[in-house]
């Protein structure tokens, strides 16, 4: 096996040289000599293709699915051996666009909408995510198998020396695409230092994969016949490569395969981006799939050879790997683990670097320039800004892809994880290639197919590995969500067929569908037009160059052309200022100039646009072509369309209620309508362009319009106020009594746009209002004073009977101990003479006692619980746990009274987990239990949960008396029983008006549907927790009196009555007690003793201390393993707190003498297991 310290510095040294490599590139390149092999570079930088997926994972699918794995490769091998003339066609609409990612193509095409790129540049993203993790997979997958001792218990989580393979090779790949990957802010920019090391690693994985491939033919075997007749011997091994061809997965992979050649990030950055000239595309068509064809010459013989010498022992995906390493061949070893290093890094560098692209082009900087424009414009260097953005992406995208490893990498092999990301990679090429065939296609179009495709793949294939992964629950594939079993991910809409067939057909058809609904859901906008003239010519050539352009059109014709658009004047004077800037002279006769022809369609291009005037100067360029002599009328015809453009627009405004006008920088009419002169009474003269703003307004001024102040006073403070200030103000025209409000907005370029509109009917209505408001706020002001001085009265009232129930409820909850204090001694006698009676007179006497002290304990404990909440001295502890452990002691509970009642109680089995407060949950689930078998004559009771809307109803079901709608409330409050319910069994009231207080504290809201004489269904919803591991059944001790004997106990209590009492039990239960007022008497009366007492009950009110601290001093003295009980009346979570701390168990007042015997027990028992090894 080779030394971990060897591995280390074999990868380190081959990191070197690639860093050394892509140096010398970027030398190279500055150096002016990047040119040389680059059509070479070019076409090995395709092999980019060939990752760790093929490395290790093509032999692995061959092993288990046969020649099924050609599929992934002779999809880019057809792609681009008879696809030329589209890739061609792709690099060509991309170097005139300017376009340096998929992202920004697909943008491209449909009118450059940002949406658009960001969809890509979220699916991209995602999609790739699995793909990078597959790399660093393989990368980790084979440094284990180099490092650990081949082996079933041998997988991904070997130590290694230096820690965590995969994350210091990620940081590794980061560093490196940081460095070669972002030198430069233009992403068109080639990168050849990156092009030269990604070049240099095709090489180095192709001689890898080719020297392991012939040794394990020719080294381990004596040829292919040798290894041919062995697989031939082995039945598994025929198996595998005899089976019957699938059509359809065959079809299914070579599609993704070749969409994914072309719309990975990292294939469009190599063959798109990085393109220089169509030398490098000719070559490259017919080197890269013999580049393919080379590096998958071995896959069989690999594969075969791994099933014969390893079987199912060994993972397939690492055969390559594994054969040199078991046949001790340390040279051909390193070598296979260097060629795996180099296909995982080449992949991940490129496709970080070009997700980095996309994401601060598409989805970091729109939100900079929206949201933070300002900031932006006081940026010195914006470029380095976008450099930082760029490789923060790169860092974040990988180690998203180490995340993803980490998270879902070992539920699936290295070929499914590739084929994930494919599938999700195809979810573009719809919006992809469907923009350059078919022009109606929209970005609506595109965006609700990407979207929908996308939504299904990551329902029925990325989900289904968190799934496998244990991240989510394995319910979610057996069971489908929520149980419905037509949703199953792999499964949807109960298809058949092999999952990830399944789950490609649905994304596709799907995005296809709603491709073409959304693209025909509307018109194509102007720019998507401009955009699809650009993508889709009509002889798929692409369009002509003016710089390329020689044509016959003259310079007159250039001139008198502009002329028709701009005007005499304006297009004299700008062609004036061209010839004085260039120093030329422009002859009308000759023909046109490449320089003049540019200068023209810019000029154009300010009044028409851009596109518009490309097409004005391609139709004169055609006027001189006897094959041509519609194209002066098409121009004439595209004039008449302007002018019946402007007709039209005014028309438009003309029908406007407001007054409009524009006014140029100068405070010059432009443009108005009639309304403009209508309601500012306006001569026709001042309607004519060119008039003045200032010369309207003293217009009106004069007139009298504005009031009897100056006129130039007047004529100011409107200028200011139009067009310095810009604000909206009411303006009444004296001699029509109307009420204008006048707004005004600046033109882009300097400016006024004014409106006017007549408010005269409003201002009439708001002035008769302000006069009905007069009165009407007058008497709302008196009444608001009555109302005030009664509501305060309210509110002293209130208050003074909230204080009046809060010290009642303060006092209840305050007495709690001194209440309990009496009981609990007398319970501890009557338990005490019920044991010692156990038959006879005396018996059923003492029995009384004992349940009516039960039936007091239960009337003072509902009112306690009643005071403490409505105090709000009880908090809810939350904690997750399983529903069925509440309804496990319910059951155990009440079916003894049920069966006693001659009644059916069935509580329904449940593994749901529930987040609550644990005590109140389970007391509100008793009260209502026990109302349901108090109140049911016969019949049955029935306990269920379900599922609703993300939470768990717990249902009780009686077929009792039921309640009448119109009591449905009343029984909620304390004290209160229906007249049915008297008569039928005992009780208090209390019972219902707990549940409704604890279900206010738990926020567990509370439901009642019932039908007198019926039944009744009380249900209460709880929040759904995540699912909890179920608690092993503890056997509970036997419990019996002699499990006792001899046991000393010490009691401490300040009350001499329940000392007695207690003292009175235990002897009964054979214990040998001592009982004391405080800490130091018993202690003084167990060392008289001579002995340490097994256990401590200690009360928590003494006079001089508290029990927690009594048991404190008490362990100091005999030692801190003795047990202890705090015996208490207080319930308070941090009394329960601390006694925990403690080690210490409670027991709350009046003590059920059952619990303490039970509990007396369990210490004994554990003393006895403890003596009995020290004994041994």
């Amino acid at each position: 096996m080779l030394q971990g310290w060897v591995v280390a510095v074999s990868a380190l040294v081959y990191i070197g040289l690639l860093f050394a490599v892509a140096s010398y590139g970027d030398r190279a390149a500055r150096t002016g000599r990047p040119g040389r092999g680059r059509a070479m570079i070019y076409a090995l930088s395709l092999a980019i293709y060939c990752t760790s997926w093929t490395f290790f994972g093509s032999v692995g699918l061959a092993a288990q699915d046969g020649f099924e794995f050609l599929t992934i490769y002779i999809g880019p091998a057809l792609l681009f051996a008879a696809g030329f003339p589209i890739i061609r066609r792709i690099i060509r609409l991309a170097k005139a666009e300017r376009i340096t990612s998929v992202a920004d193509f697909i943008a491209a095409r449909y009118g450059k909408s940002q949406t658009v790129a960001a969809v890509v540049t979220i699916i991209a993203v995602i999609g790739s995510i699995p793909y990078i993790a597959l790399q660093l997979k393989a990368v980790s997958l084979s440094a284990s198998t180099l490092l650990a001792p081949m082996g079933p218990e041998a997988g991904l989580h070997s130590n290694w020396l230096i820690g965590d393979i995969a994350l210091l090779v990620t940081i590794g790949m980061a560093i490196f695409a940081v460095l070669f990957g972002t030198r430069h802010i233009d992403a068109t920019e080639h990168q050849e230092g990156l092009m030269l090391a990604i070049a240099a690693e095709s090489i180095v994985k192709l001689v890898a994969f080719l020297a392991v491939g012939t040794y394990v033919t020719f080294g381990l075997f004596d040829g292919p016949s040798d290894l041919l007749r062995a697989a031939r011997a082995m039945p598994e091994v025929t198996e595998v490569f005899s089976r019957e061809l699938n059509g359809g997965t065959w079809m299914v992979l070579t599609m993704l395969s070749m969409f994914a050649a072309i719309l990975l990030p990292r294939q469009f950055h190599v063959a798109v981006t990085e393109n220089n000239d169509q030398k490098e595309l000719r070559l490259a068509v017919w080197l890269f799939p013999l580049y393919l064809v080379l590096i998958n010459l071995f896959v069989i013989p690999i594969a075969a050879a791994g099933m014969l010498r390893f079987g199912s022992a060994v993972d397939a995906d690492i055969f390559v790997l594994a054969l040199p390493m078991t046949a001790d061949e340390p040279l051909i070893t390193m070598v296979a683990f260097i060629g795996g290093l180099s296909a995982a890094t080449a992949m991940v560098i490129v496709a970080s670097v070009a997700l980095a692209i996309m994401i601060s082009n598409d989805l970091v900087m729109p939100l900079v320039l929206r949201r933070r424009f300002d900031d932006v414009k006081e940026l010195k260097d914006m470029g380095r800004f976008l450099l930082y953005v760029r490789r923060t992406a790169i860092f974040t995208t990988l180690l998203l892809g180490y995340a993803y490893y980490r998270a879902a990498g070992d539920s699936a092999a290295l070929a499914s994880i590739g084929l994930l990301s494919f599938a999700a990679i195809a979810q573009l090429a719809p919006a992809f290639f469907g923009g350059l065939i078919w022009r109606q296609a929209t970005a609506r179009g595109a965006i609700a197919g990407m979207v929908s495709g996308f939504l299904v793949w990551f329902y029925t294939l990325l989900l289904p590995t968190f799934a496998a992964s244990g991240i989510l629950p394995a319910t979610l594939l057996s069971e489908g969500p929520f149980g419905y079993a037509m949703l199953r991910p792999q499964a949807l809409f109960e298809l058949t067929a092999d999952p990830f067939i399944n789950g490609v057909f649905l994304s596709l058809s799907i995005n296809l569908i709603a491709y073409i609904i959304g693209s025909l859901s509307r018109l194509p906008e102007p720019t998507e037009r401009l955009q699809a003239n650009v993508f889709l010519p009509s002889d798929f050539s692409p369009s002509p160059s003016l710089r390329l352009w020689r044509t016959s059109v003259t310079n007159d014709d250039l001139r008198s052309t502009v002329a028709r658009y701009l005007g005499e004047e304006r297009t004299n004077r700008s062609f004036d200022s061209f010839c004085r800037e260039h120093d030329i002279n422009i002859d009308p006769n000759a023909p046109a100039e490449a320089q003049v022809l540019r200068f023209s369609e810019q000029l154009l291009a300010s009044a028409i646009g851009a596109a518009s005037s490309r097409l004005v100067l391609s139709l004169l360029a055609k006027r001189r072509d006897p094959a041509s002599k519609g194209a002066m009328k098409l121009l004439d015809d595209a004039t008449t369309a302007i002018q019946y453009n402007r007709d039209l627009l005014q028309t438009a405004l003309d029908q406007v209620r407001q007054g409009i006008s524009v006014f140029d920088k100068d405070l010059r009419l432009i443009c108005w309508n009639r309304q403009f002169r209508s309601l500012l009474g306006l001569p026709p003269e001042y309607g004519q362009v060119g008039t003045p703003l200032d010369a309207i307004l003293r217009y009106q001024a004069e007139r009298g319009e504005f009031g009897l102040s100056s006129v130039q006073a007047q004529v100011s403070e409107r200028l200011d106020a139009l067009a310095v200030r810009m604000e909206t103000f009411q303006e009444r025209i004296a001699s029509t009594d109307m009420v204008l409000e006048v707004r005004t907005n600046p033109m882009p370029g300097g400016g006024i746009v004014t409106t006017y509109t007549d408010i005269t009917d409003r201002v009439l209505g708001e002035q008769a209002l302000a006069r009905a408001n007069e009165t009407l706020e007058r008497r709302v002001r008196e009444r608001t004073e009555e109302l005030t001085r009664v509501n305060q009265e309210l509110i002293r009232a209130k208050a003074t009977a909230d204080d009046a129930n809060l010290g009642k409820t303060r006092f209840l909850a305050a007495a709690g101990h001194d209440i309990l204090q009496p009981l609990n001694a007398a319970r501890l006698y009557a338990s005490s003479l019920v044991e010692r009676f156990e038959s006879g007179r005396d018996y059923e006497l003492v029995r009384n006692v004992e349940s009516s002290l039960e039936s007091v304990e239960e009337i003072i404990g509902a009112v306690l619980d009643i005071s403490r909440l409505d105090a709000g001295n009880m908090q809810p502890e939350l904690s997750a746990f399983r529903l069925d452990e509440i309804l496990n002691q319910l059951r155990m509970e009440f079916e003894p009274v049920a069966q006693e009642k001659n009644l059916k109680l069935t509580i329904m089995e449940t593994s749901l987990a529930v987040r609550s407060d644990r005590r109140l949950l389970r007391r509100l689930l008793q009260n209502l239990v026990s109302n349901a078998i108090k109140y049911t004559g016969s019949g049955r009771v029935l306990v269920g949960c379900r599922r609703r809307h993300g939470r768990i109803s717990v249902e009780v079901f009686d077929t009792g008396i039921g309640i009448p709608v119109s009591k449905r409330k009343a029984i909620f409050m304390e004290f209160h029983r229906l007249d049915d319910g008297a008569r039928v069994a005992r009780g208090l009231g209390l019972g219902l008006s707990i549940v409704d207080r604890i279900s206010r504290v738990l926020e567990h809201p509370v439901q009642i549907t019932s039908q007198v004489g019926d039944g009744s269904r009380f249900s209460v919803e709880i929040p759904l927790a995540a699912a909890q591991p179920e608690k092993k059944k503890k056997q509970a001790p036997p419990v019996s009196q002699r499990n006792l004997d001899g046991m000393l106990v010490l009691v401490i209590d300040n009350e001499p009555n329940i000392l007695s009492g207690m003292d009175a039990l235990l002897a009964g239960w054979n214990c040998r007690v001592q009982t004391a007022l405080d800490p130091s008497q018993g202690a003084l009366q167990i060392q008289d003793l001579g002995e340490t007492p097994d256990i401590l009950l200690v009360d928590y009110h003494l006079d001089n201390c508290s029990g927690i601290d009594a048991v404190a001093e008490l362990r100091g003295l005999f030692g801190t393993d003795i047990a202890a009980i705090l015996i208490t009346a207080d319930r308070t979570p941090a009394v329960r707190k601390e006694a925990s701390a403690h080690g210490i168990h409670i027991l709350n007042k009046p003590v059920k003498p059952a619990a303490l015997r039970a509990h007396l027990i369990r210490v004994r028992n554990l003393q006895r297991q403890v003596e009995r090894p020290a004994a041994e």
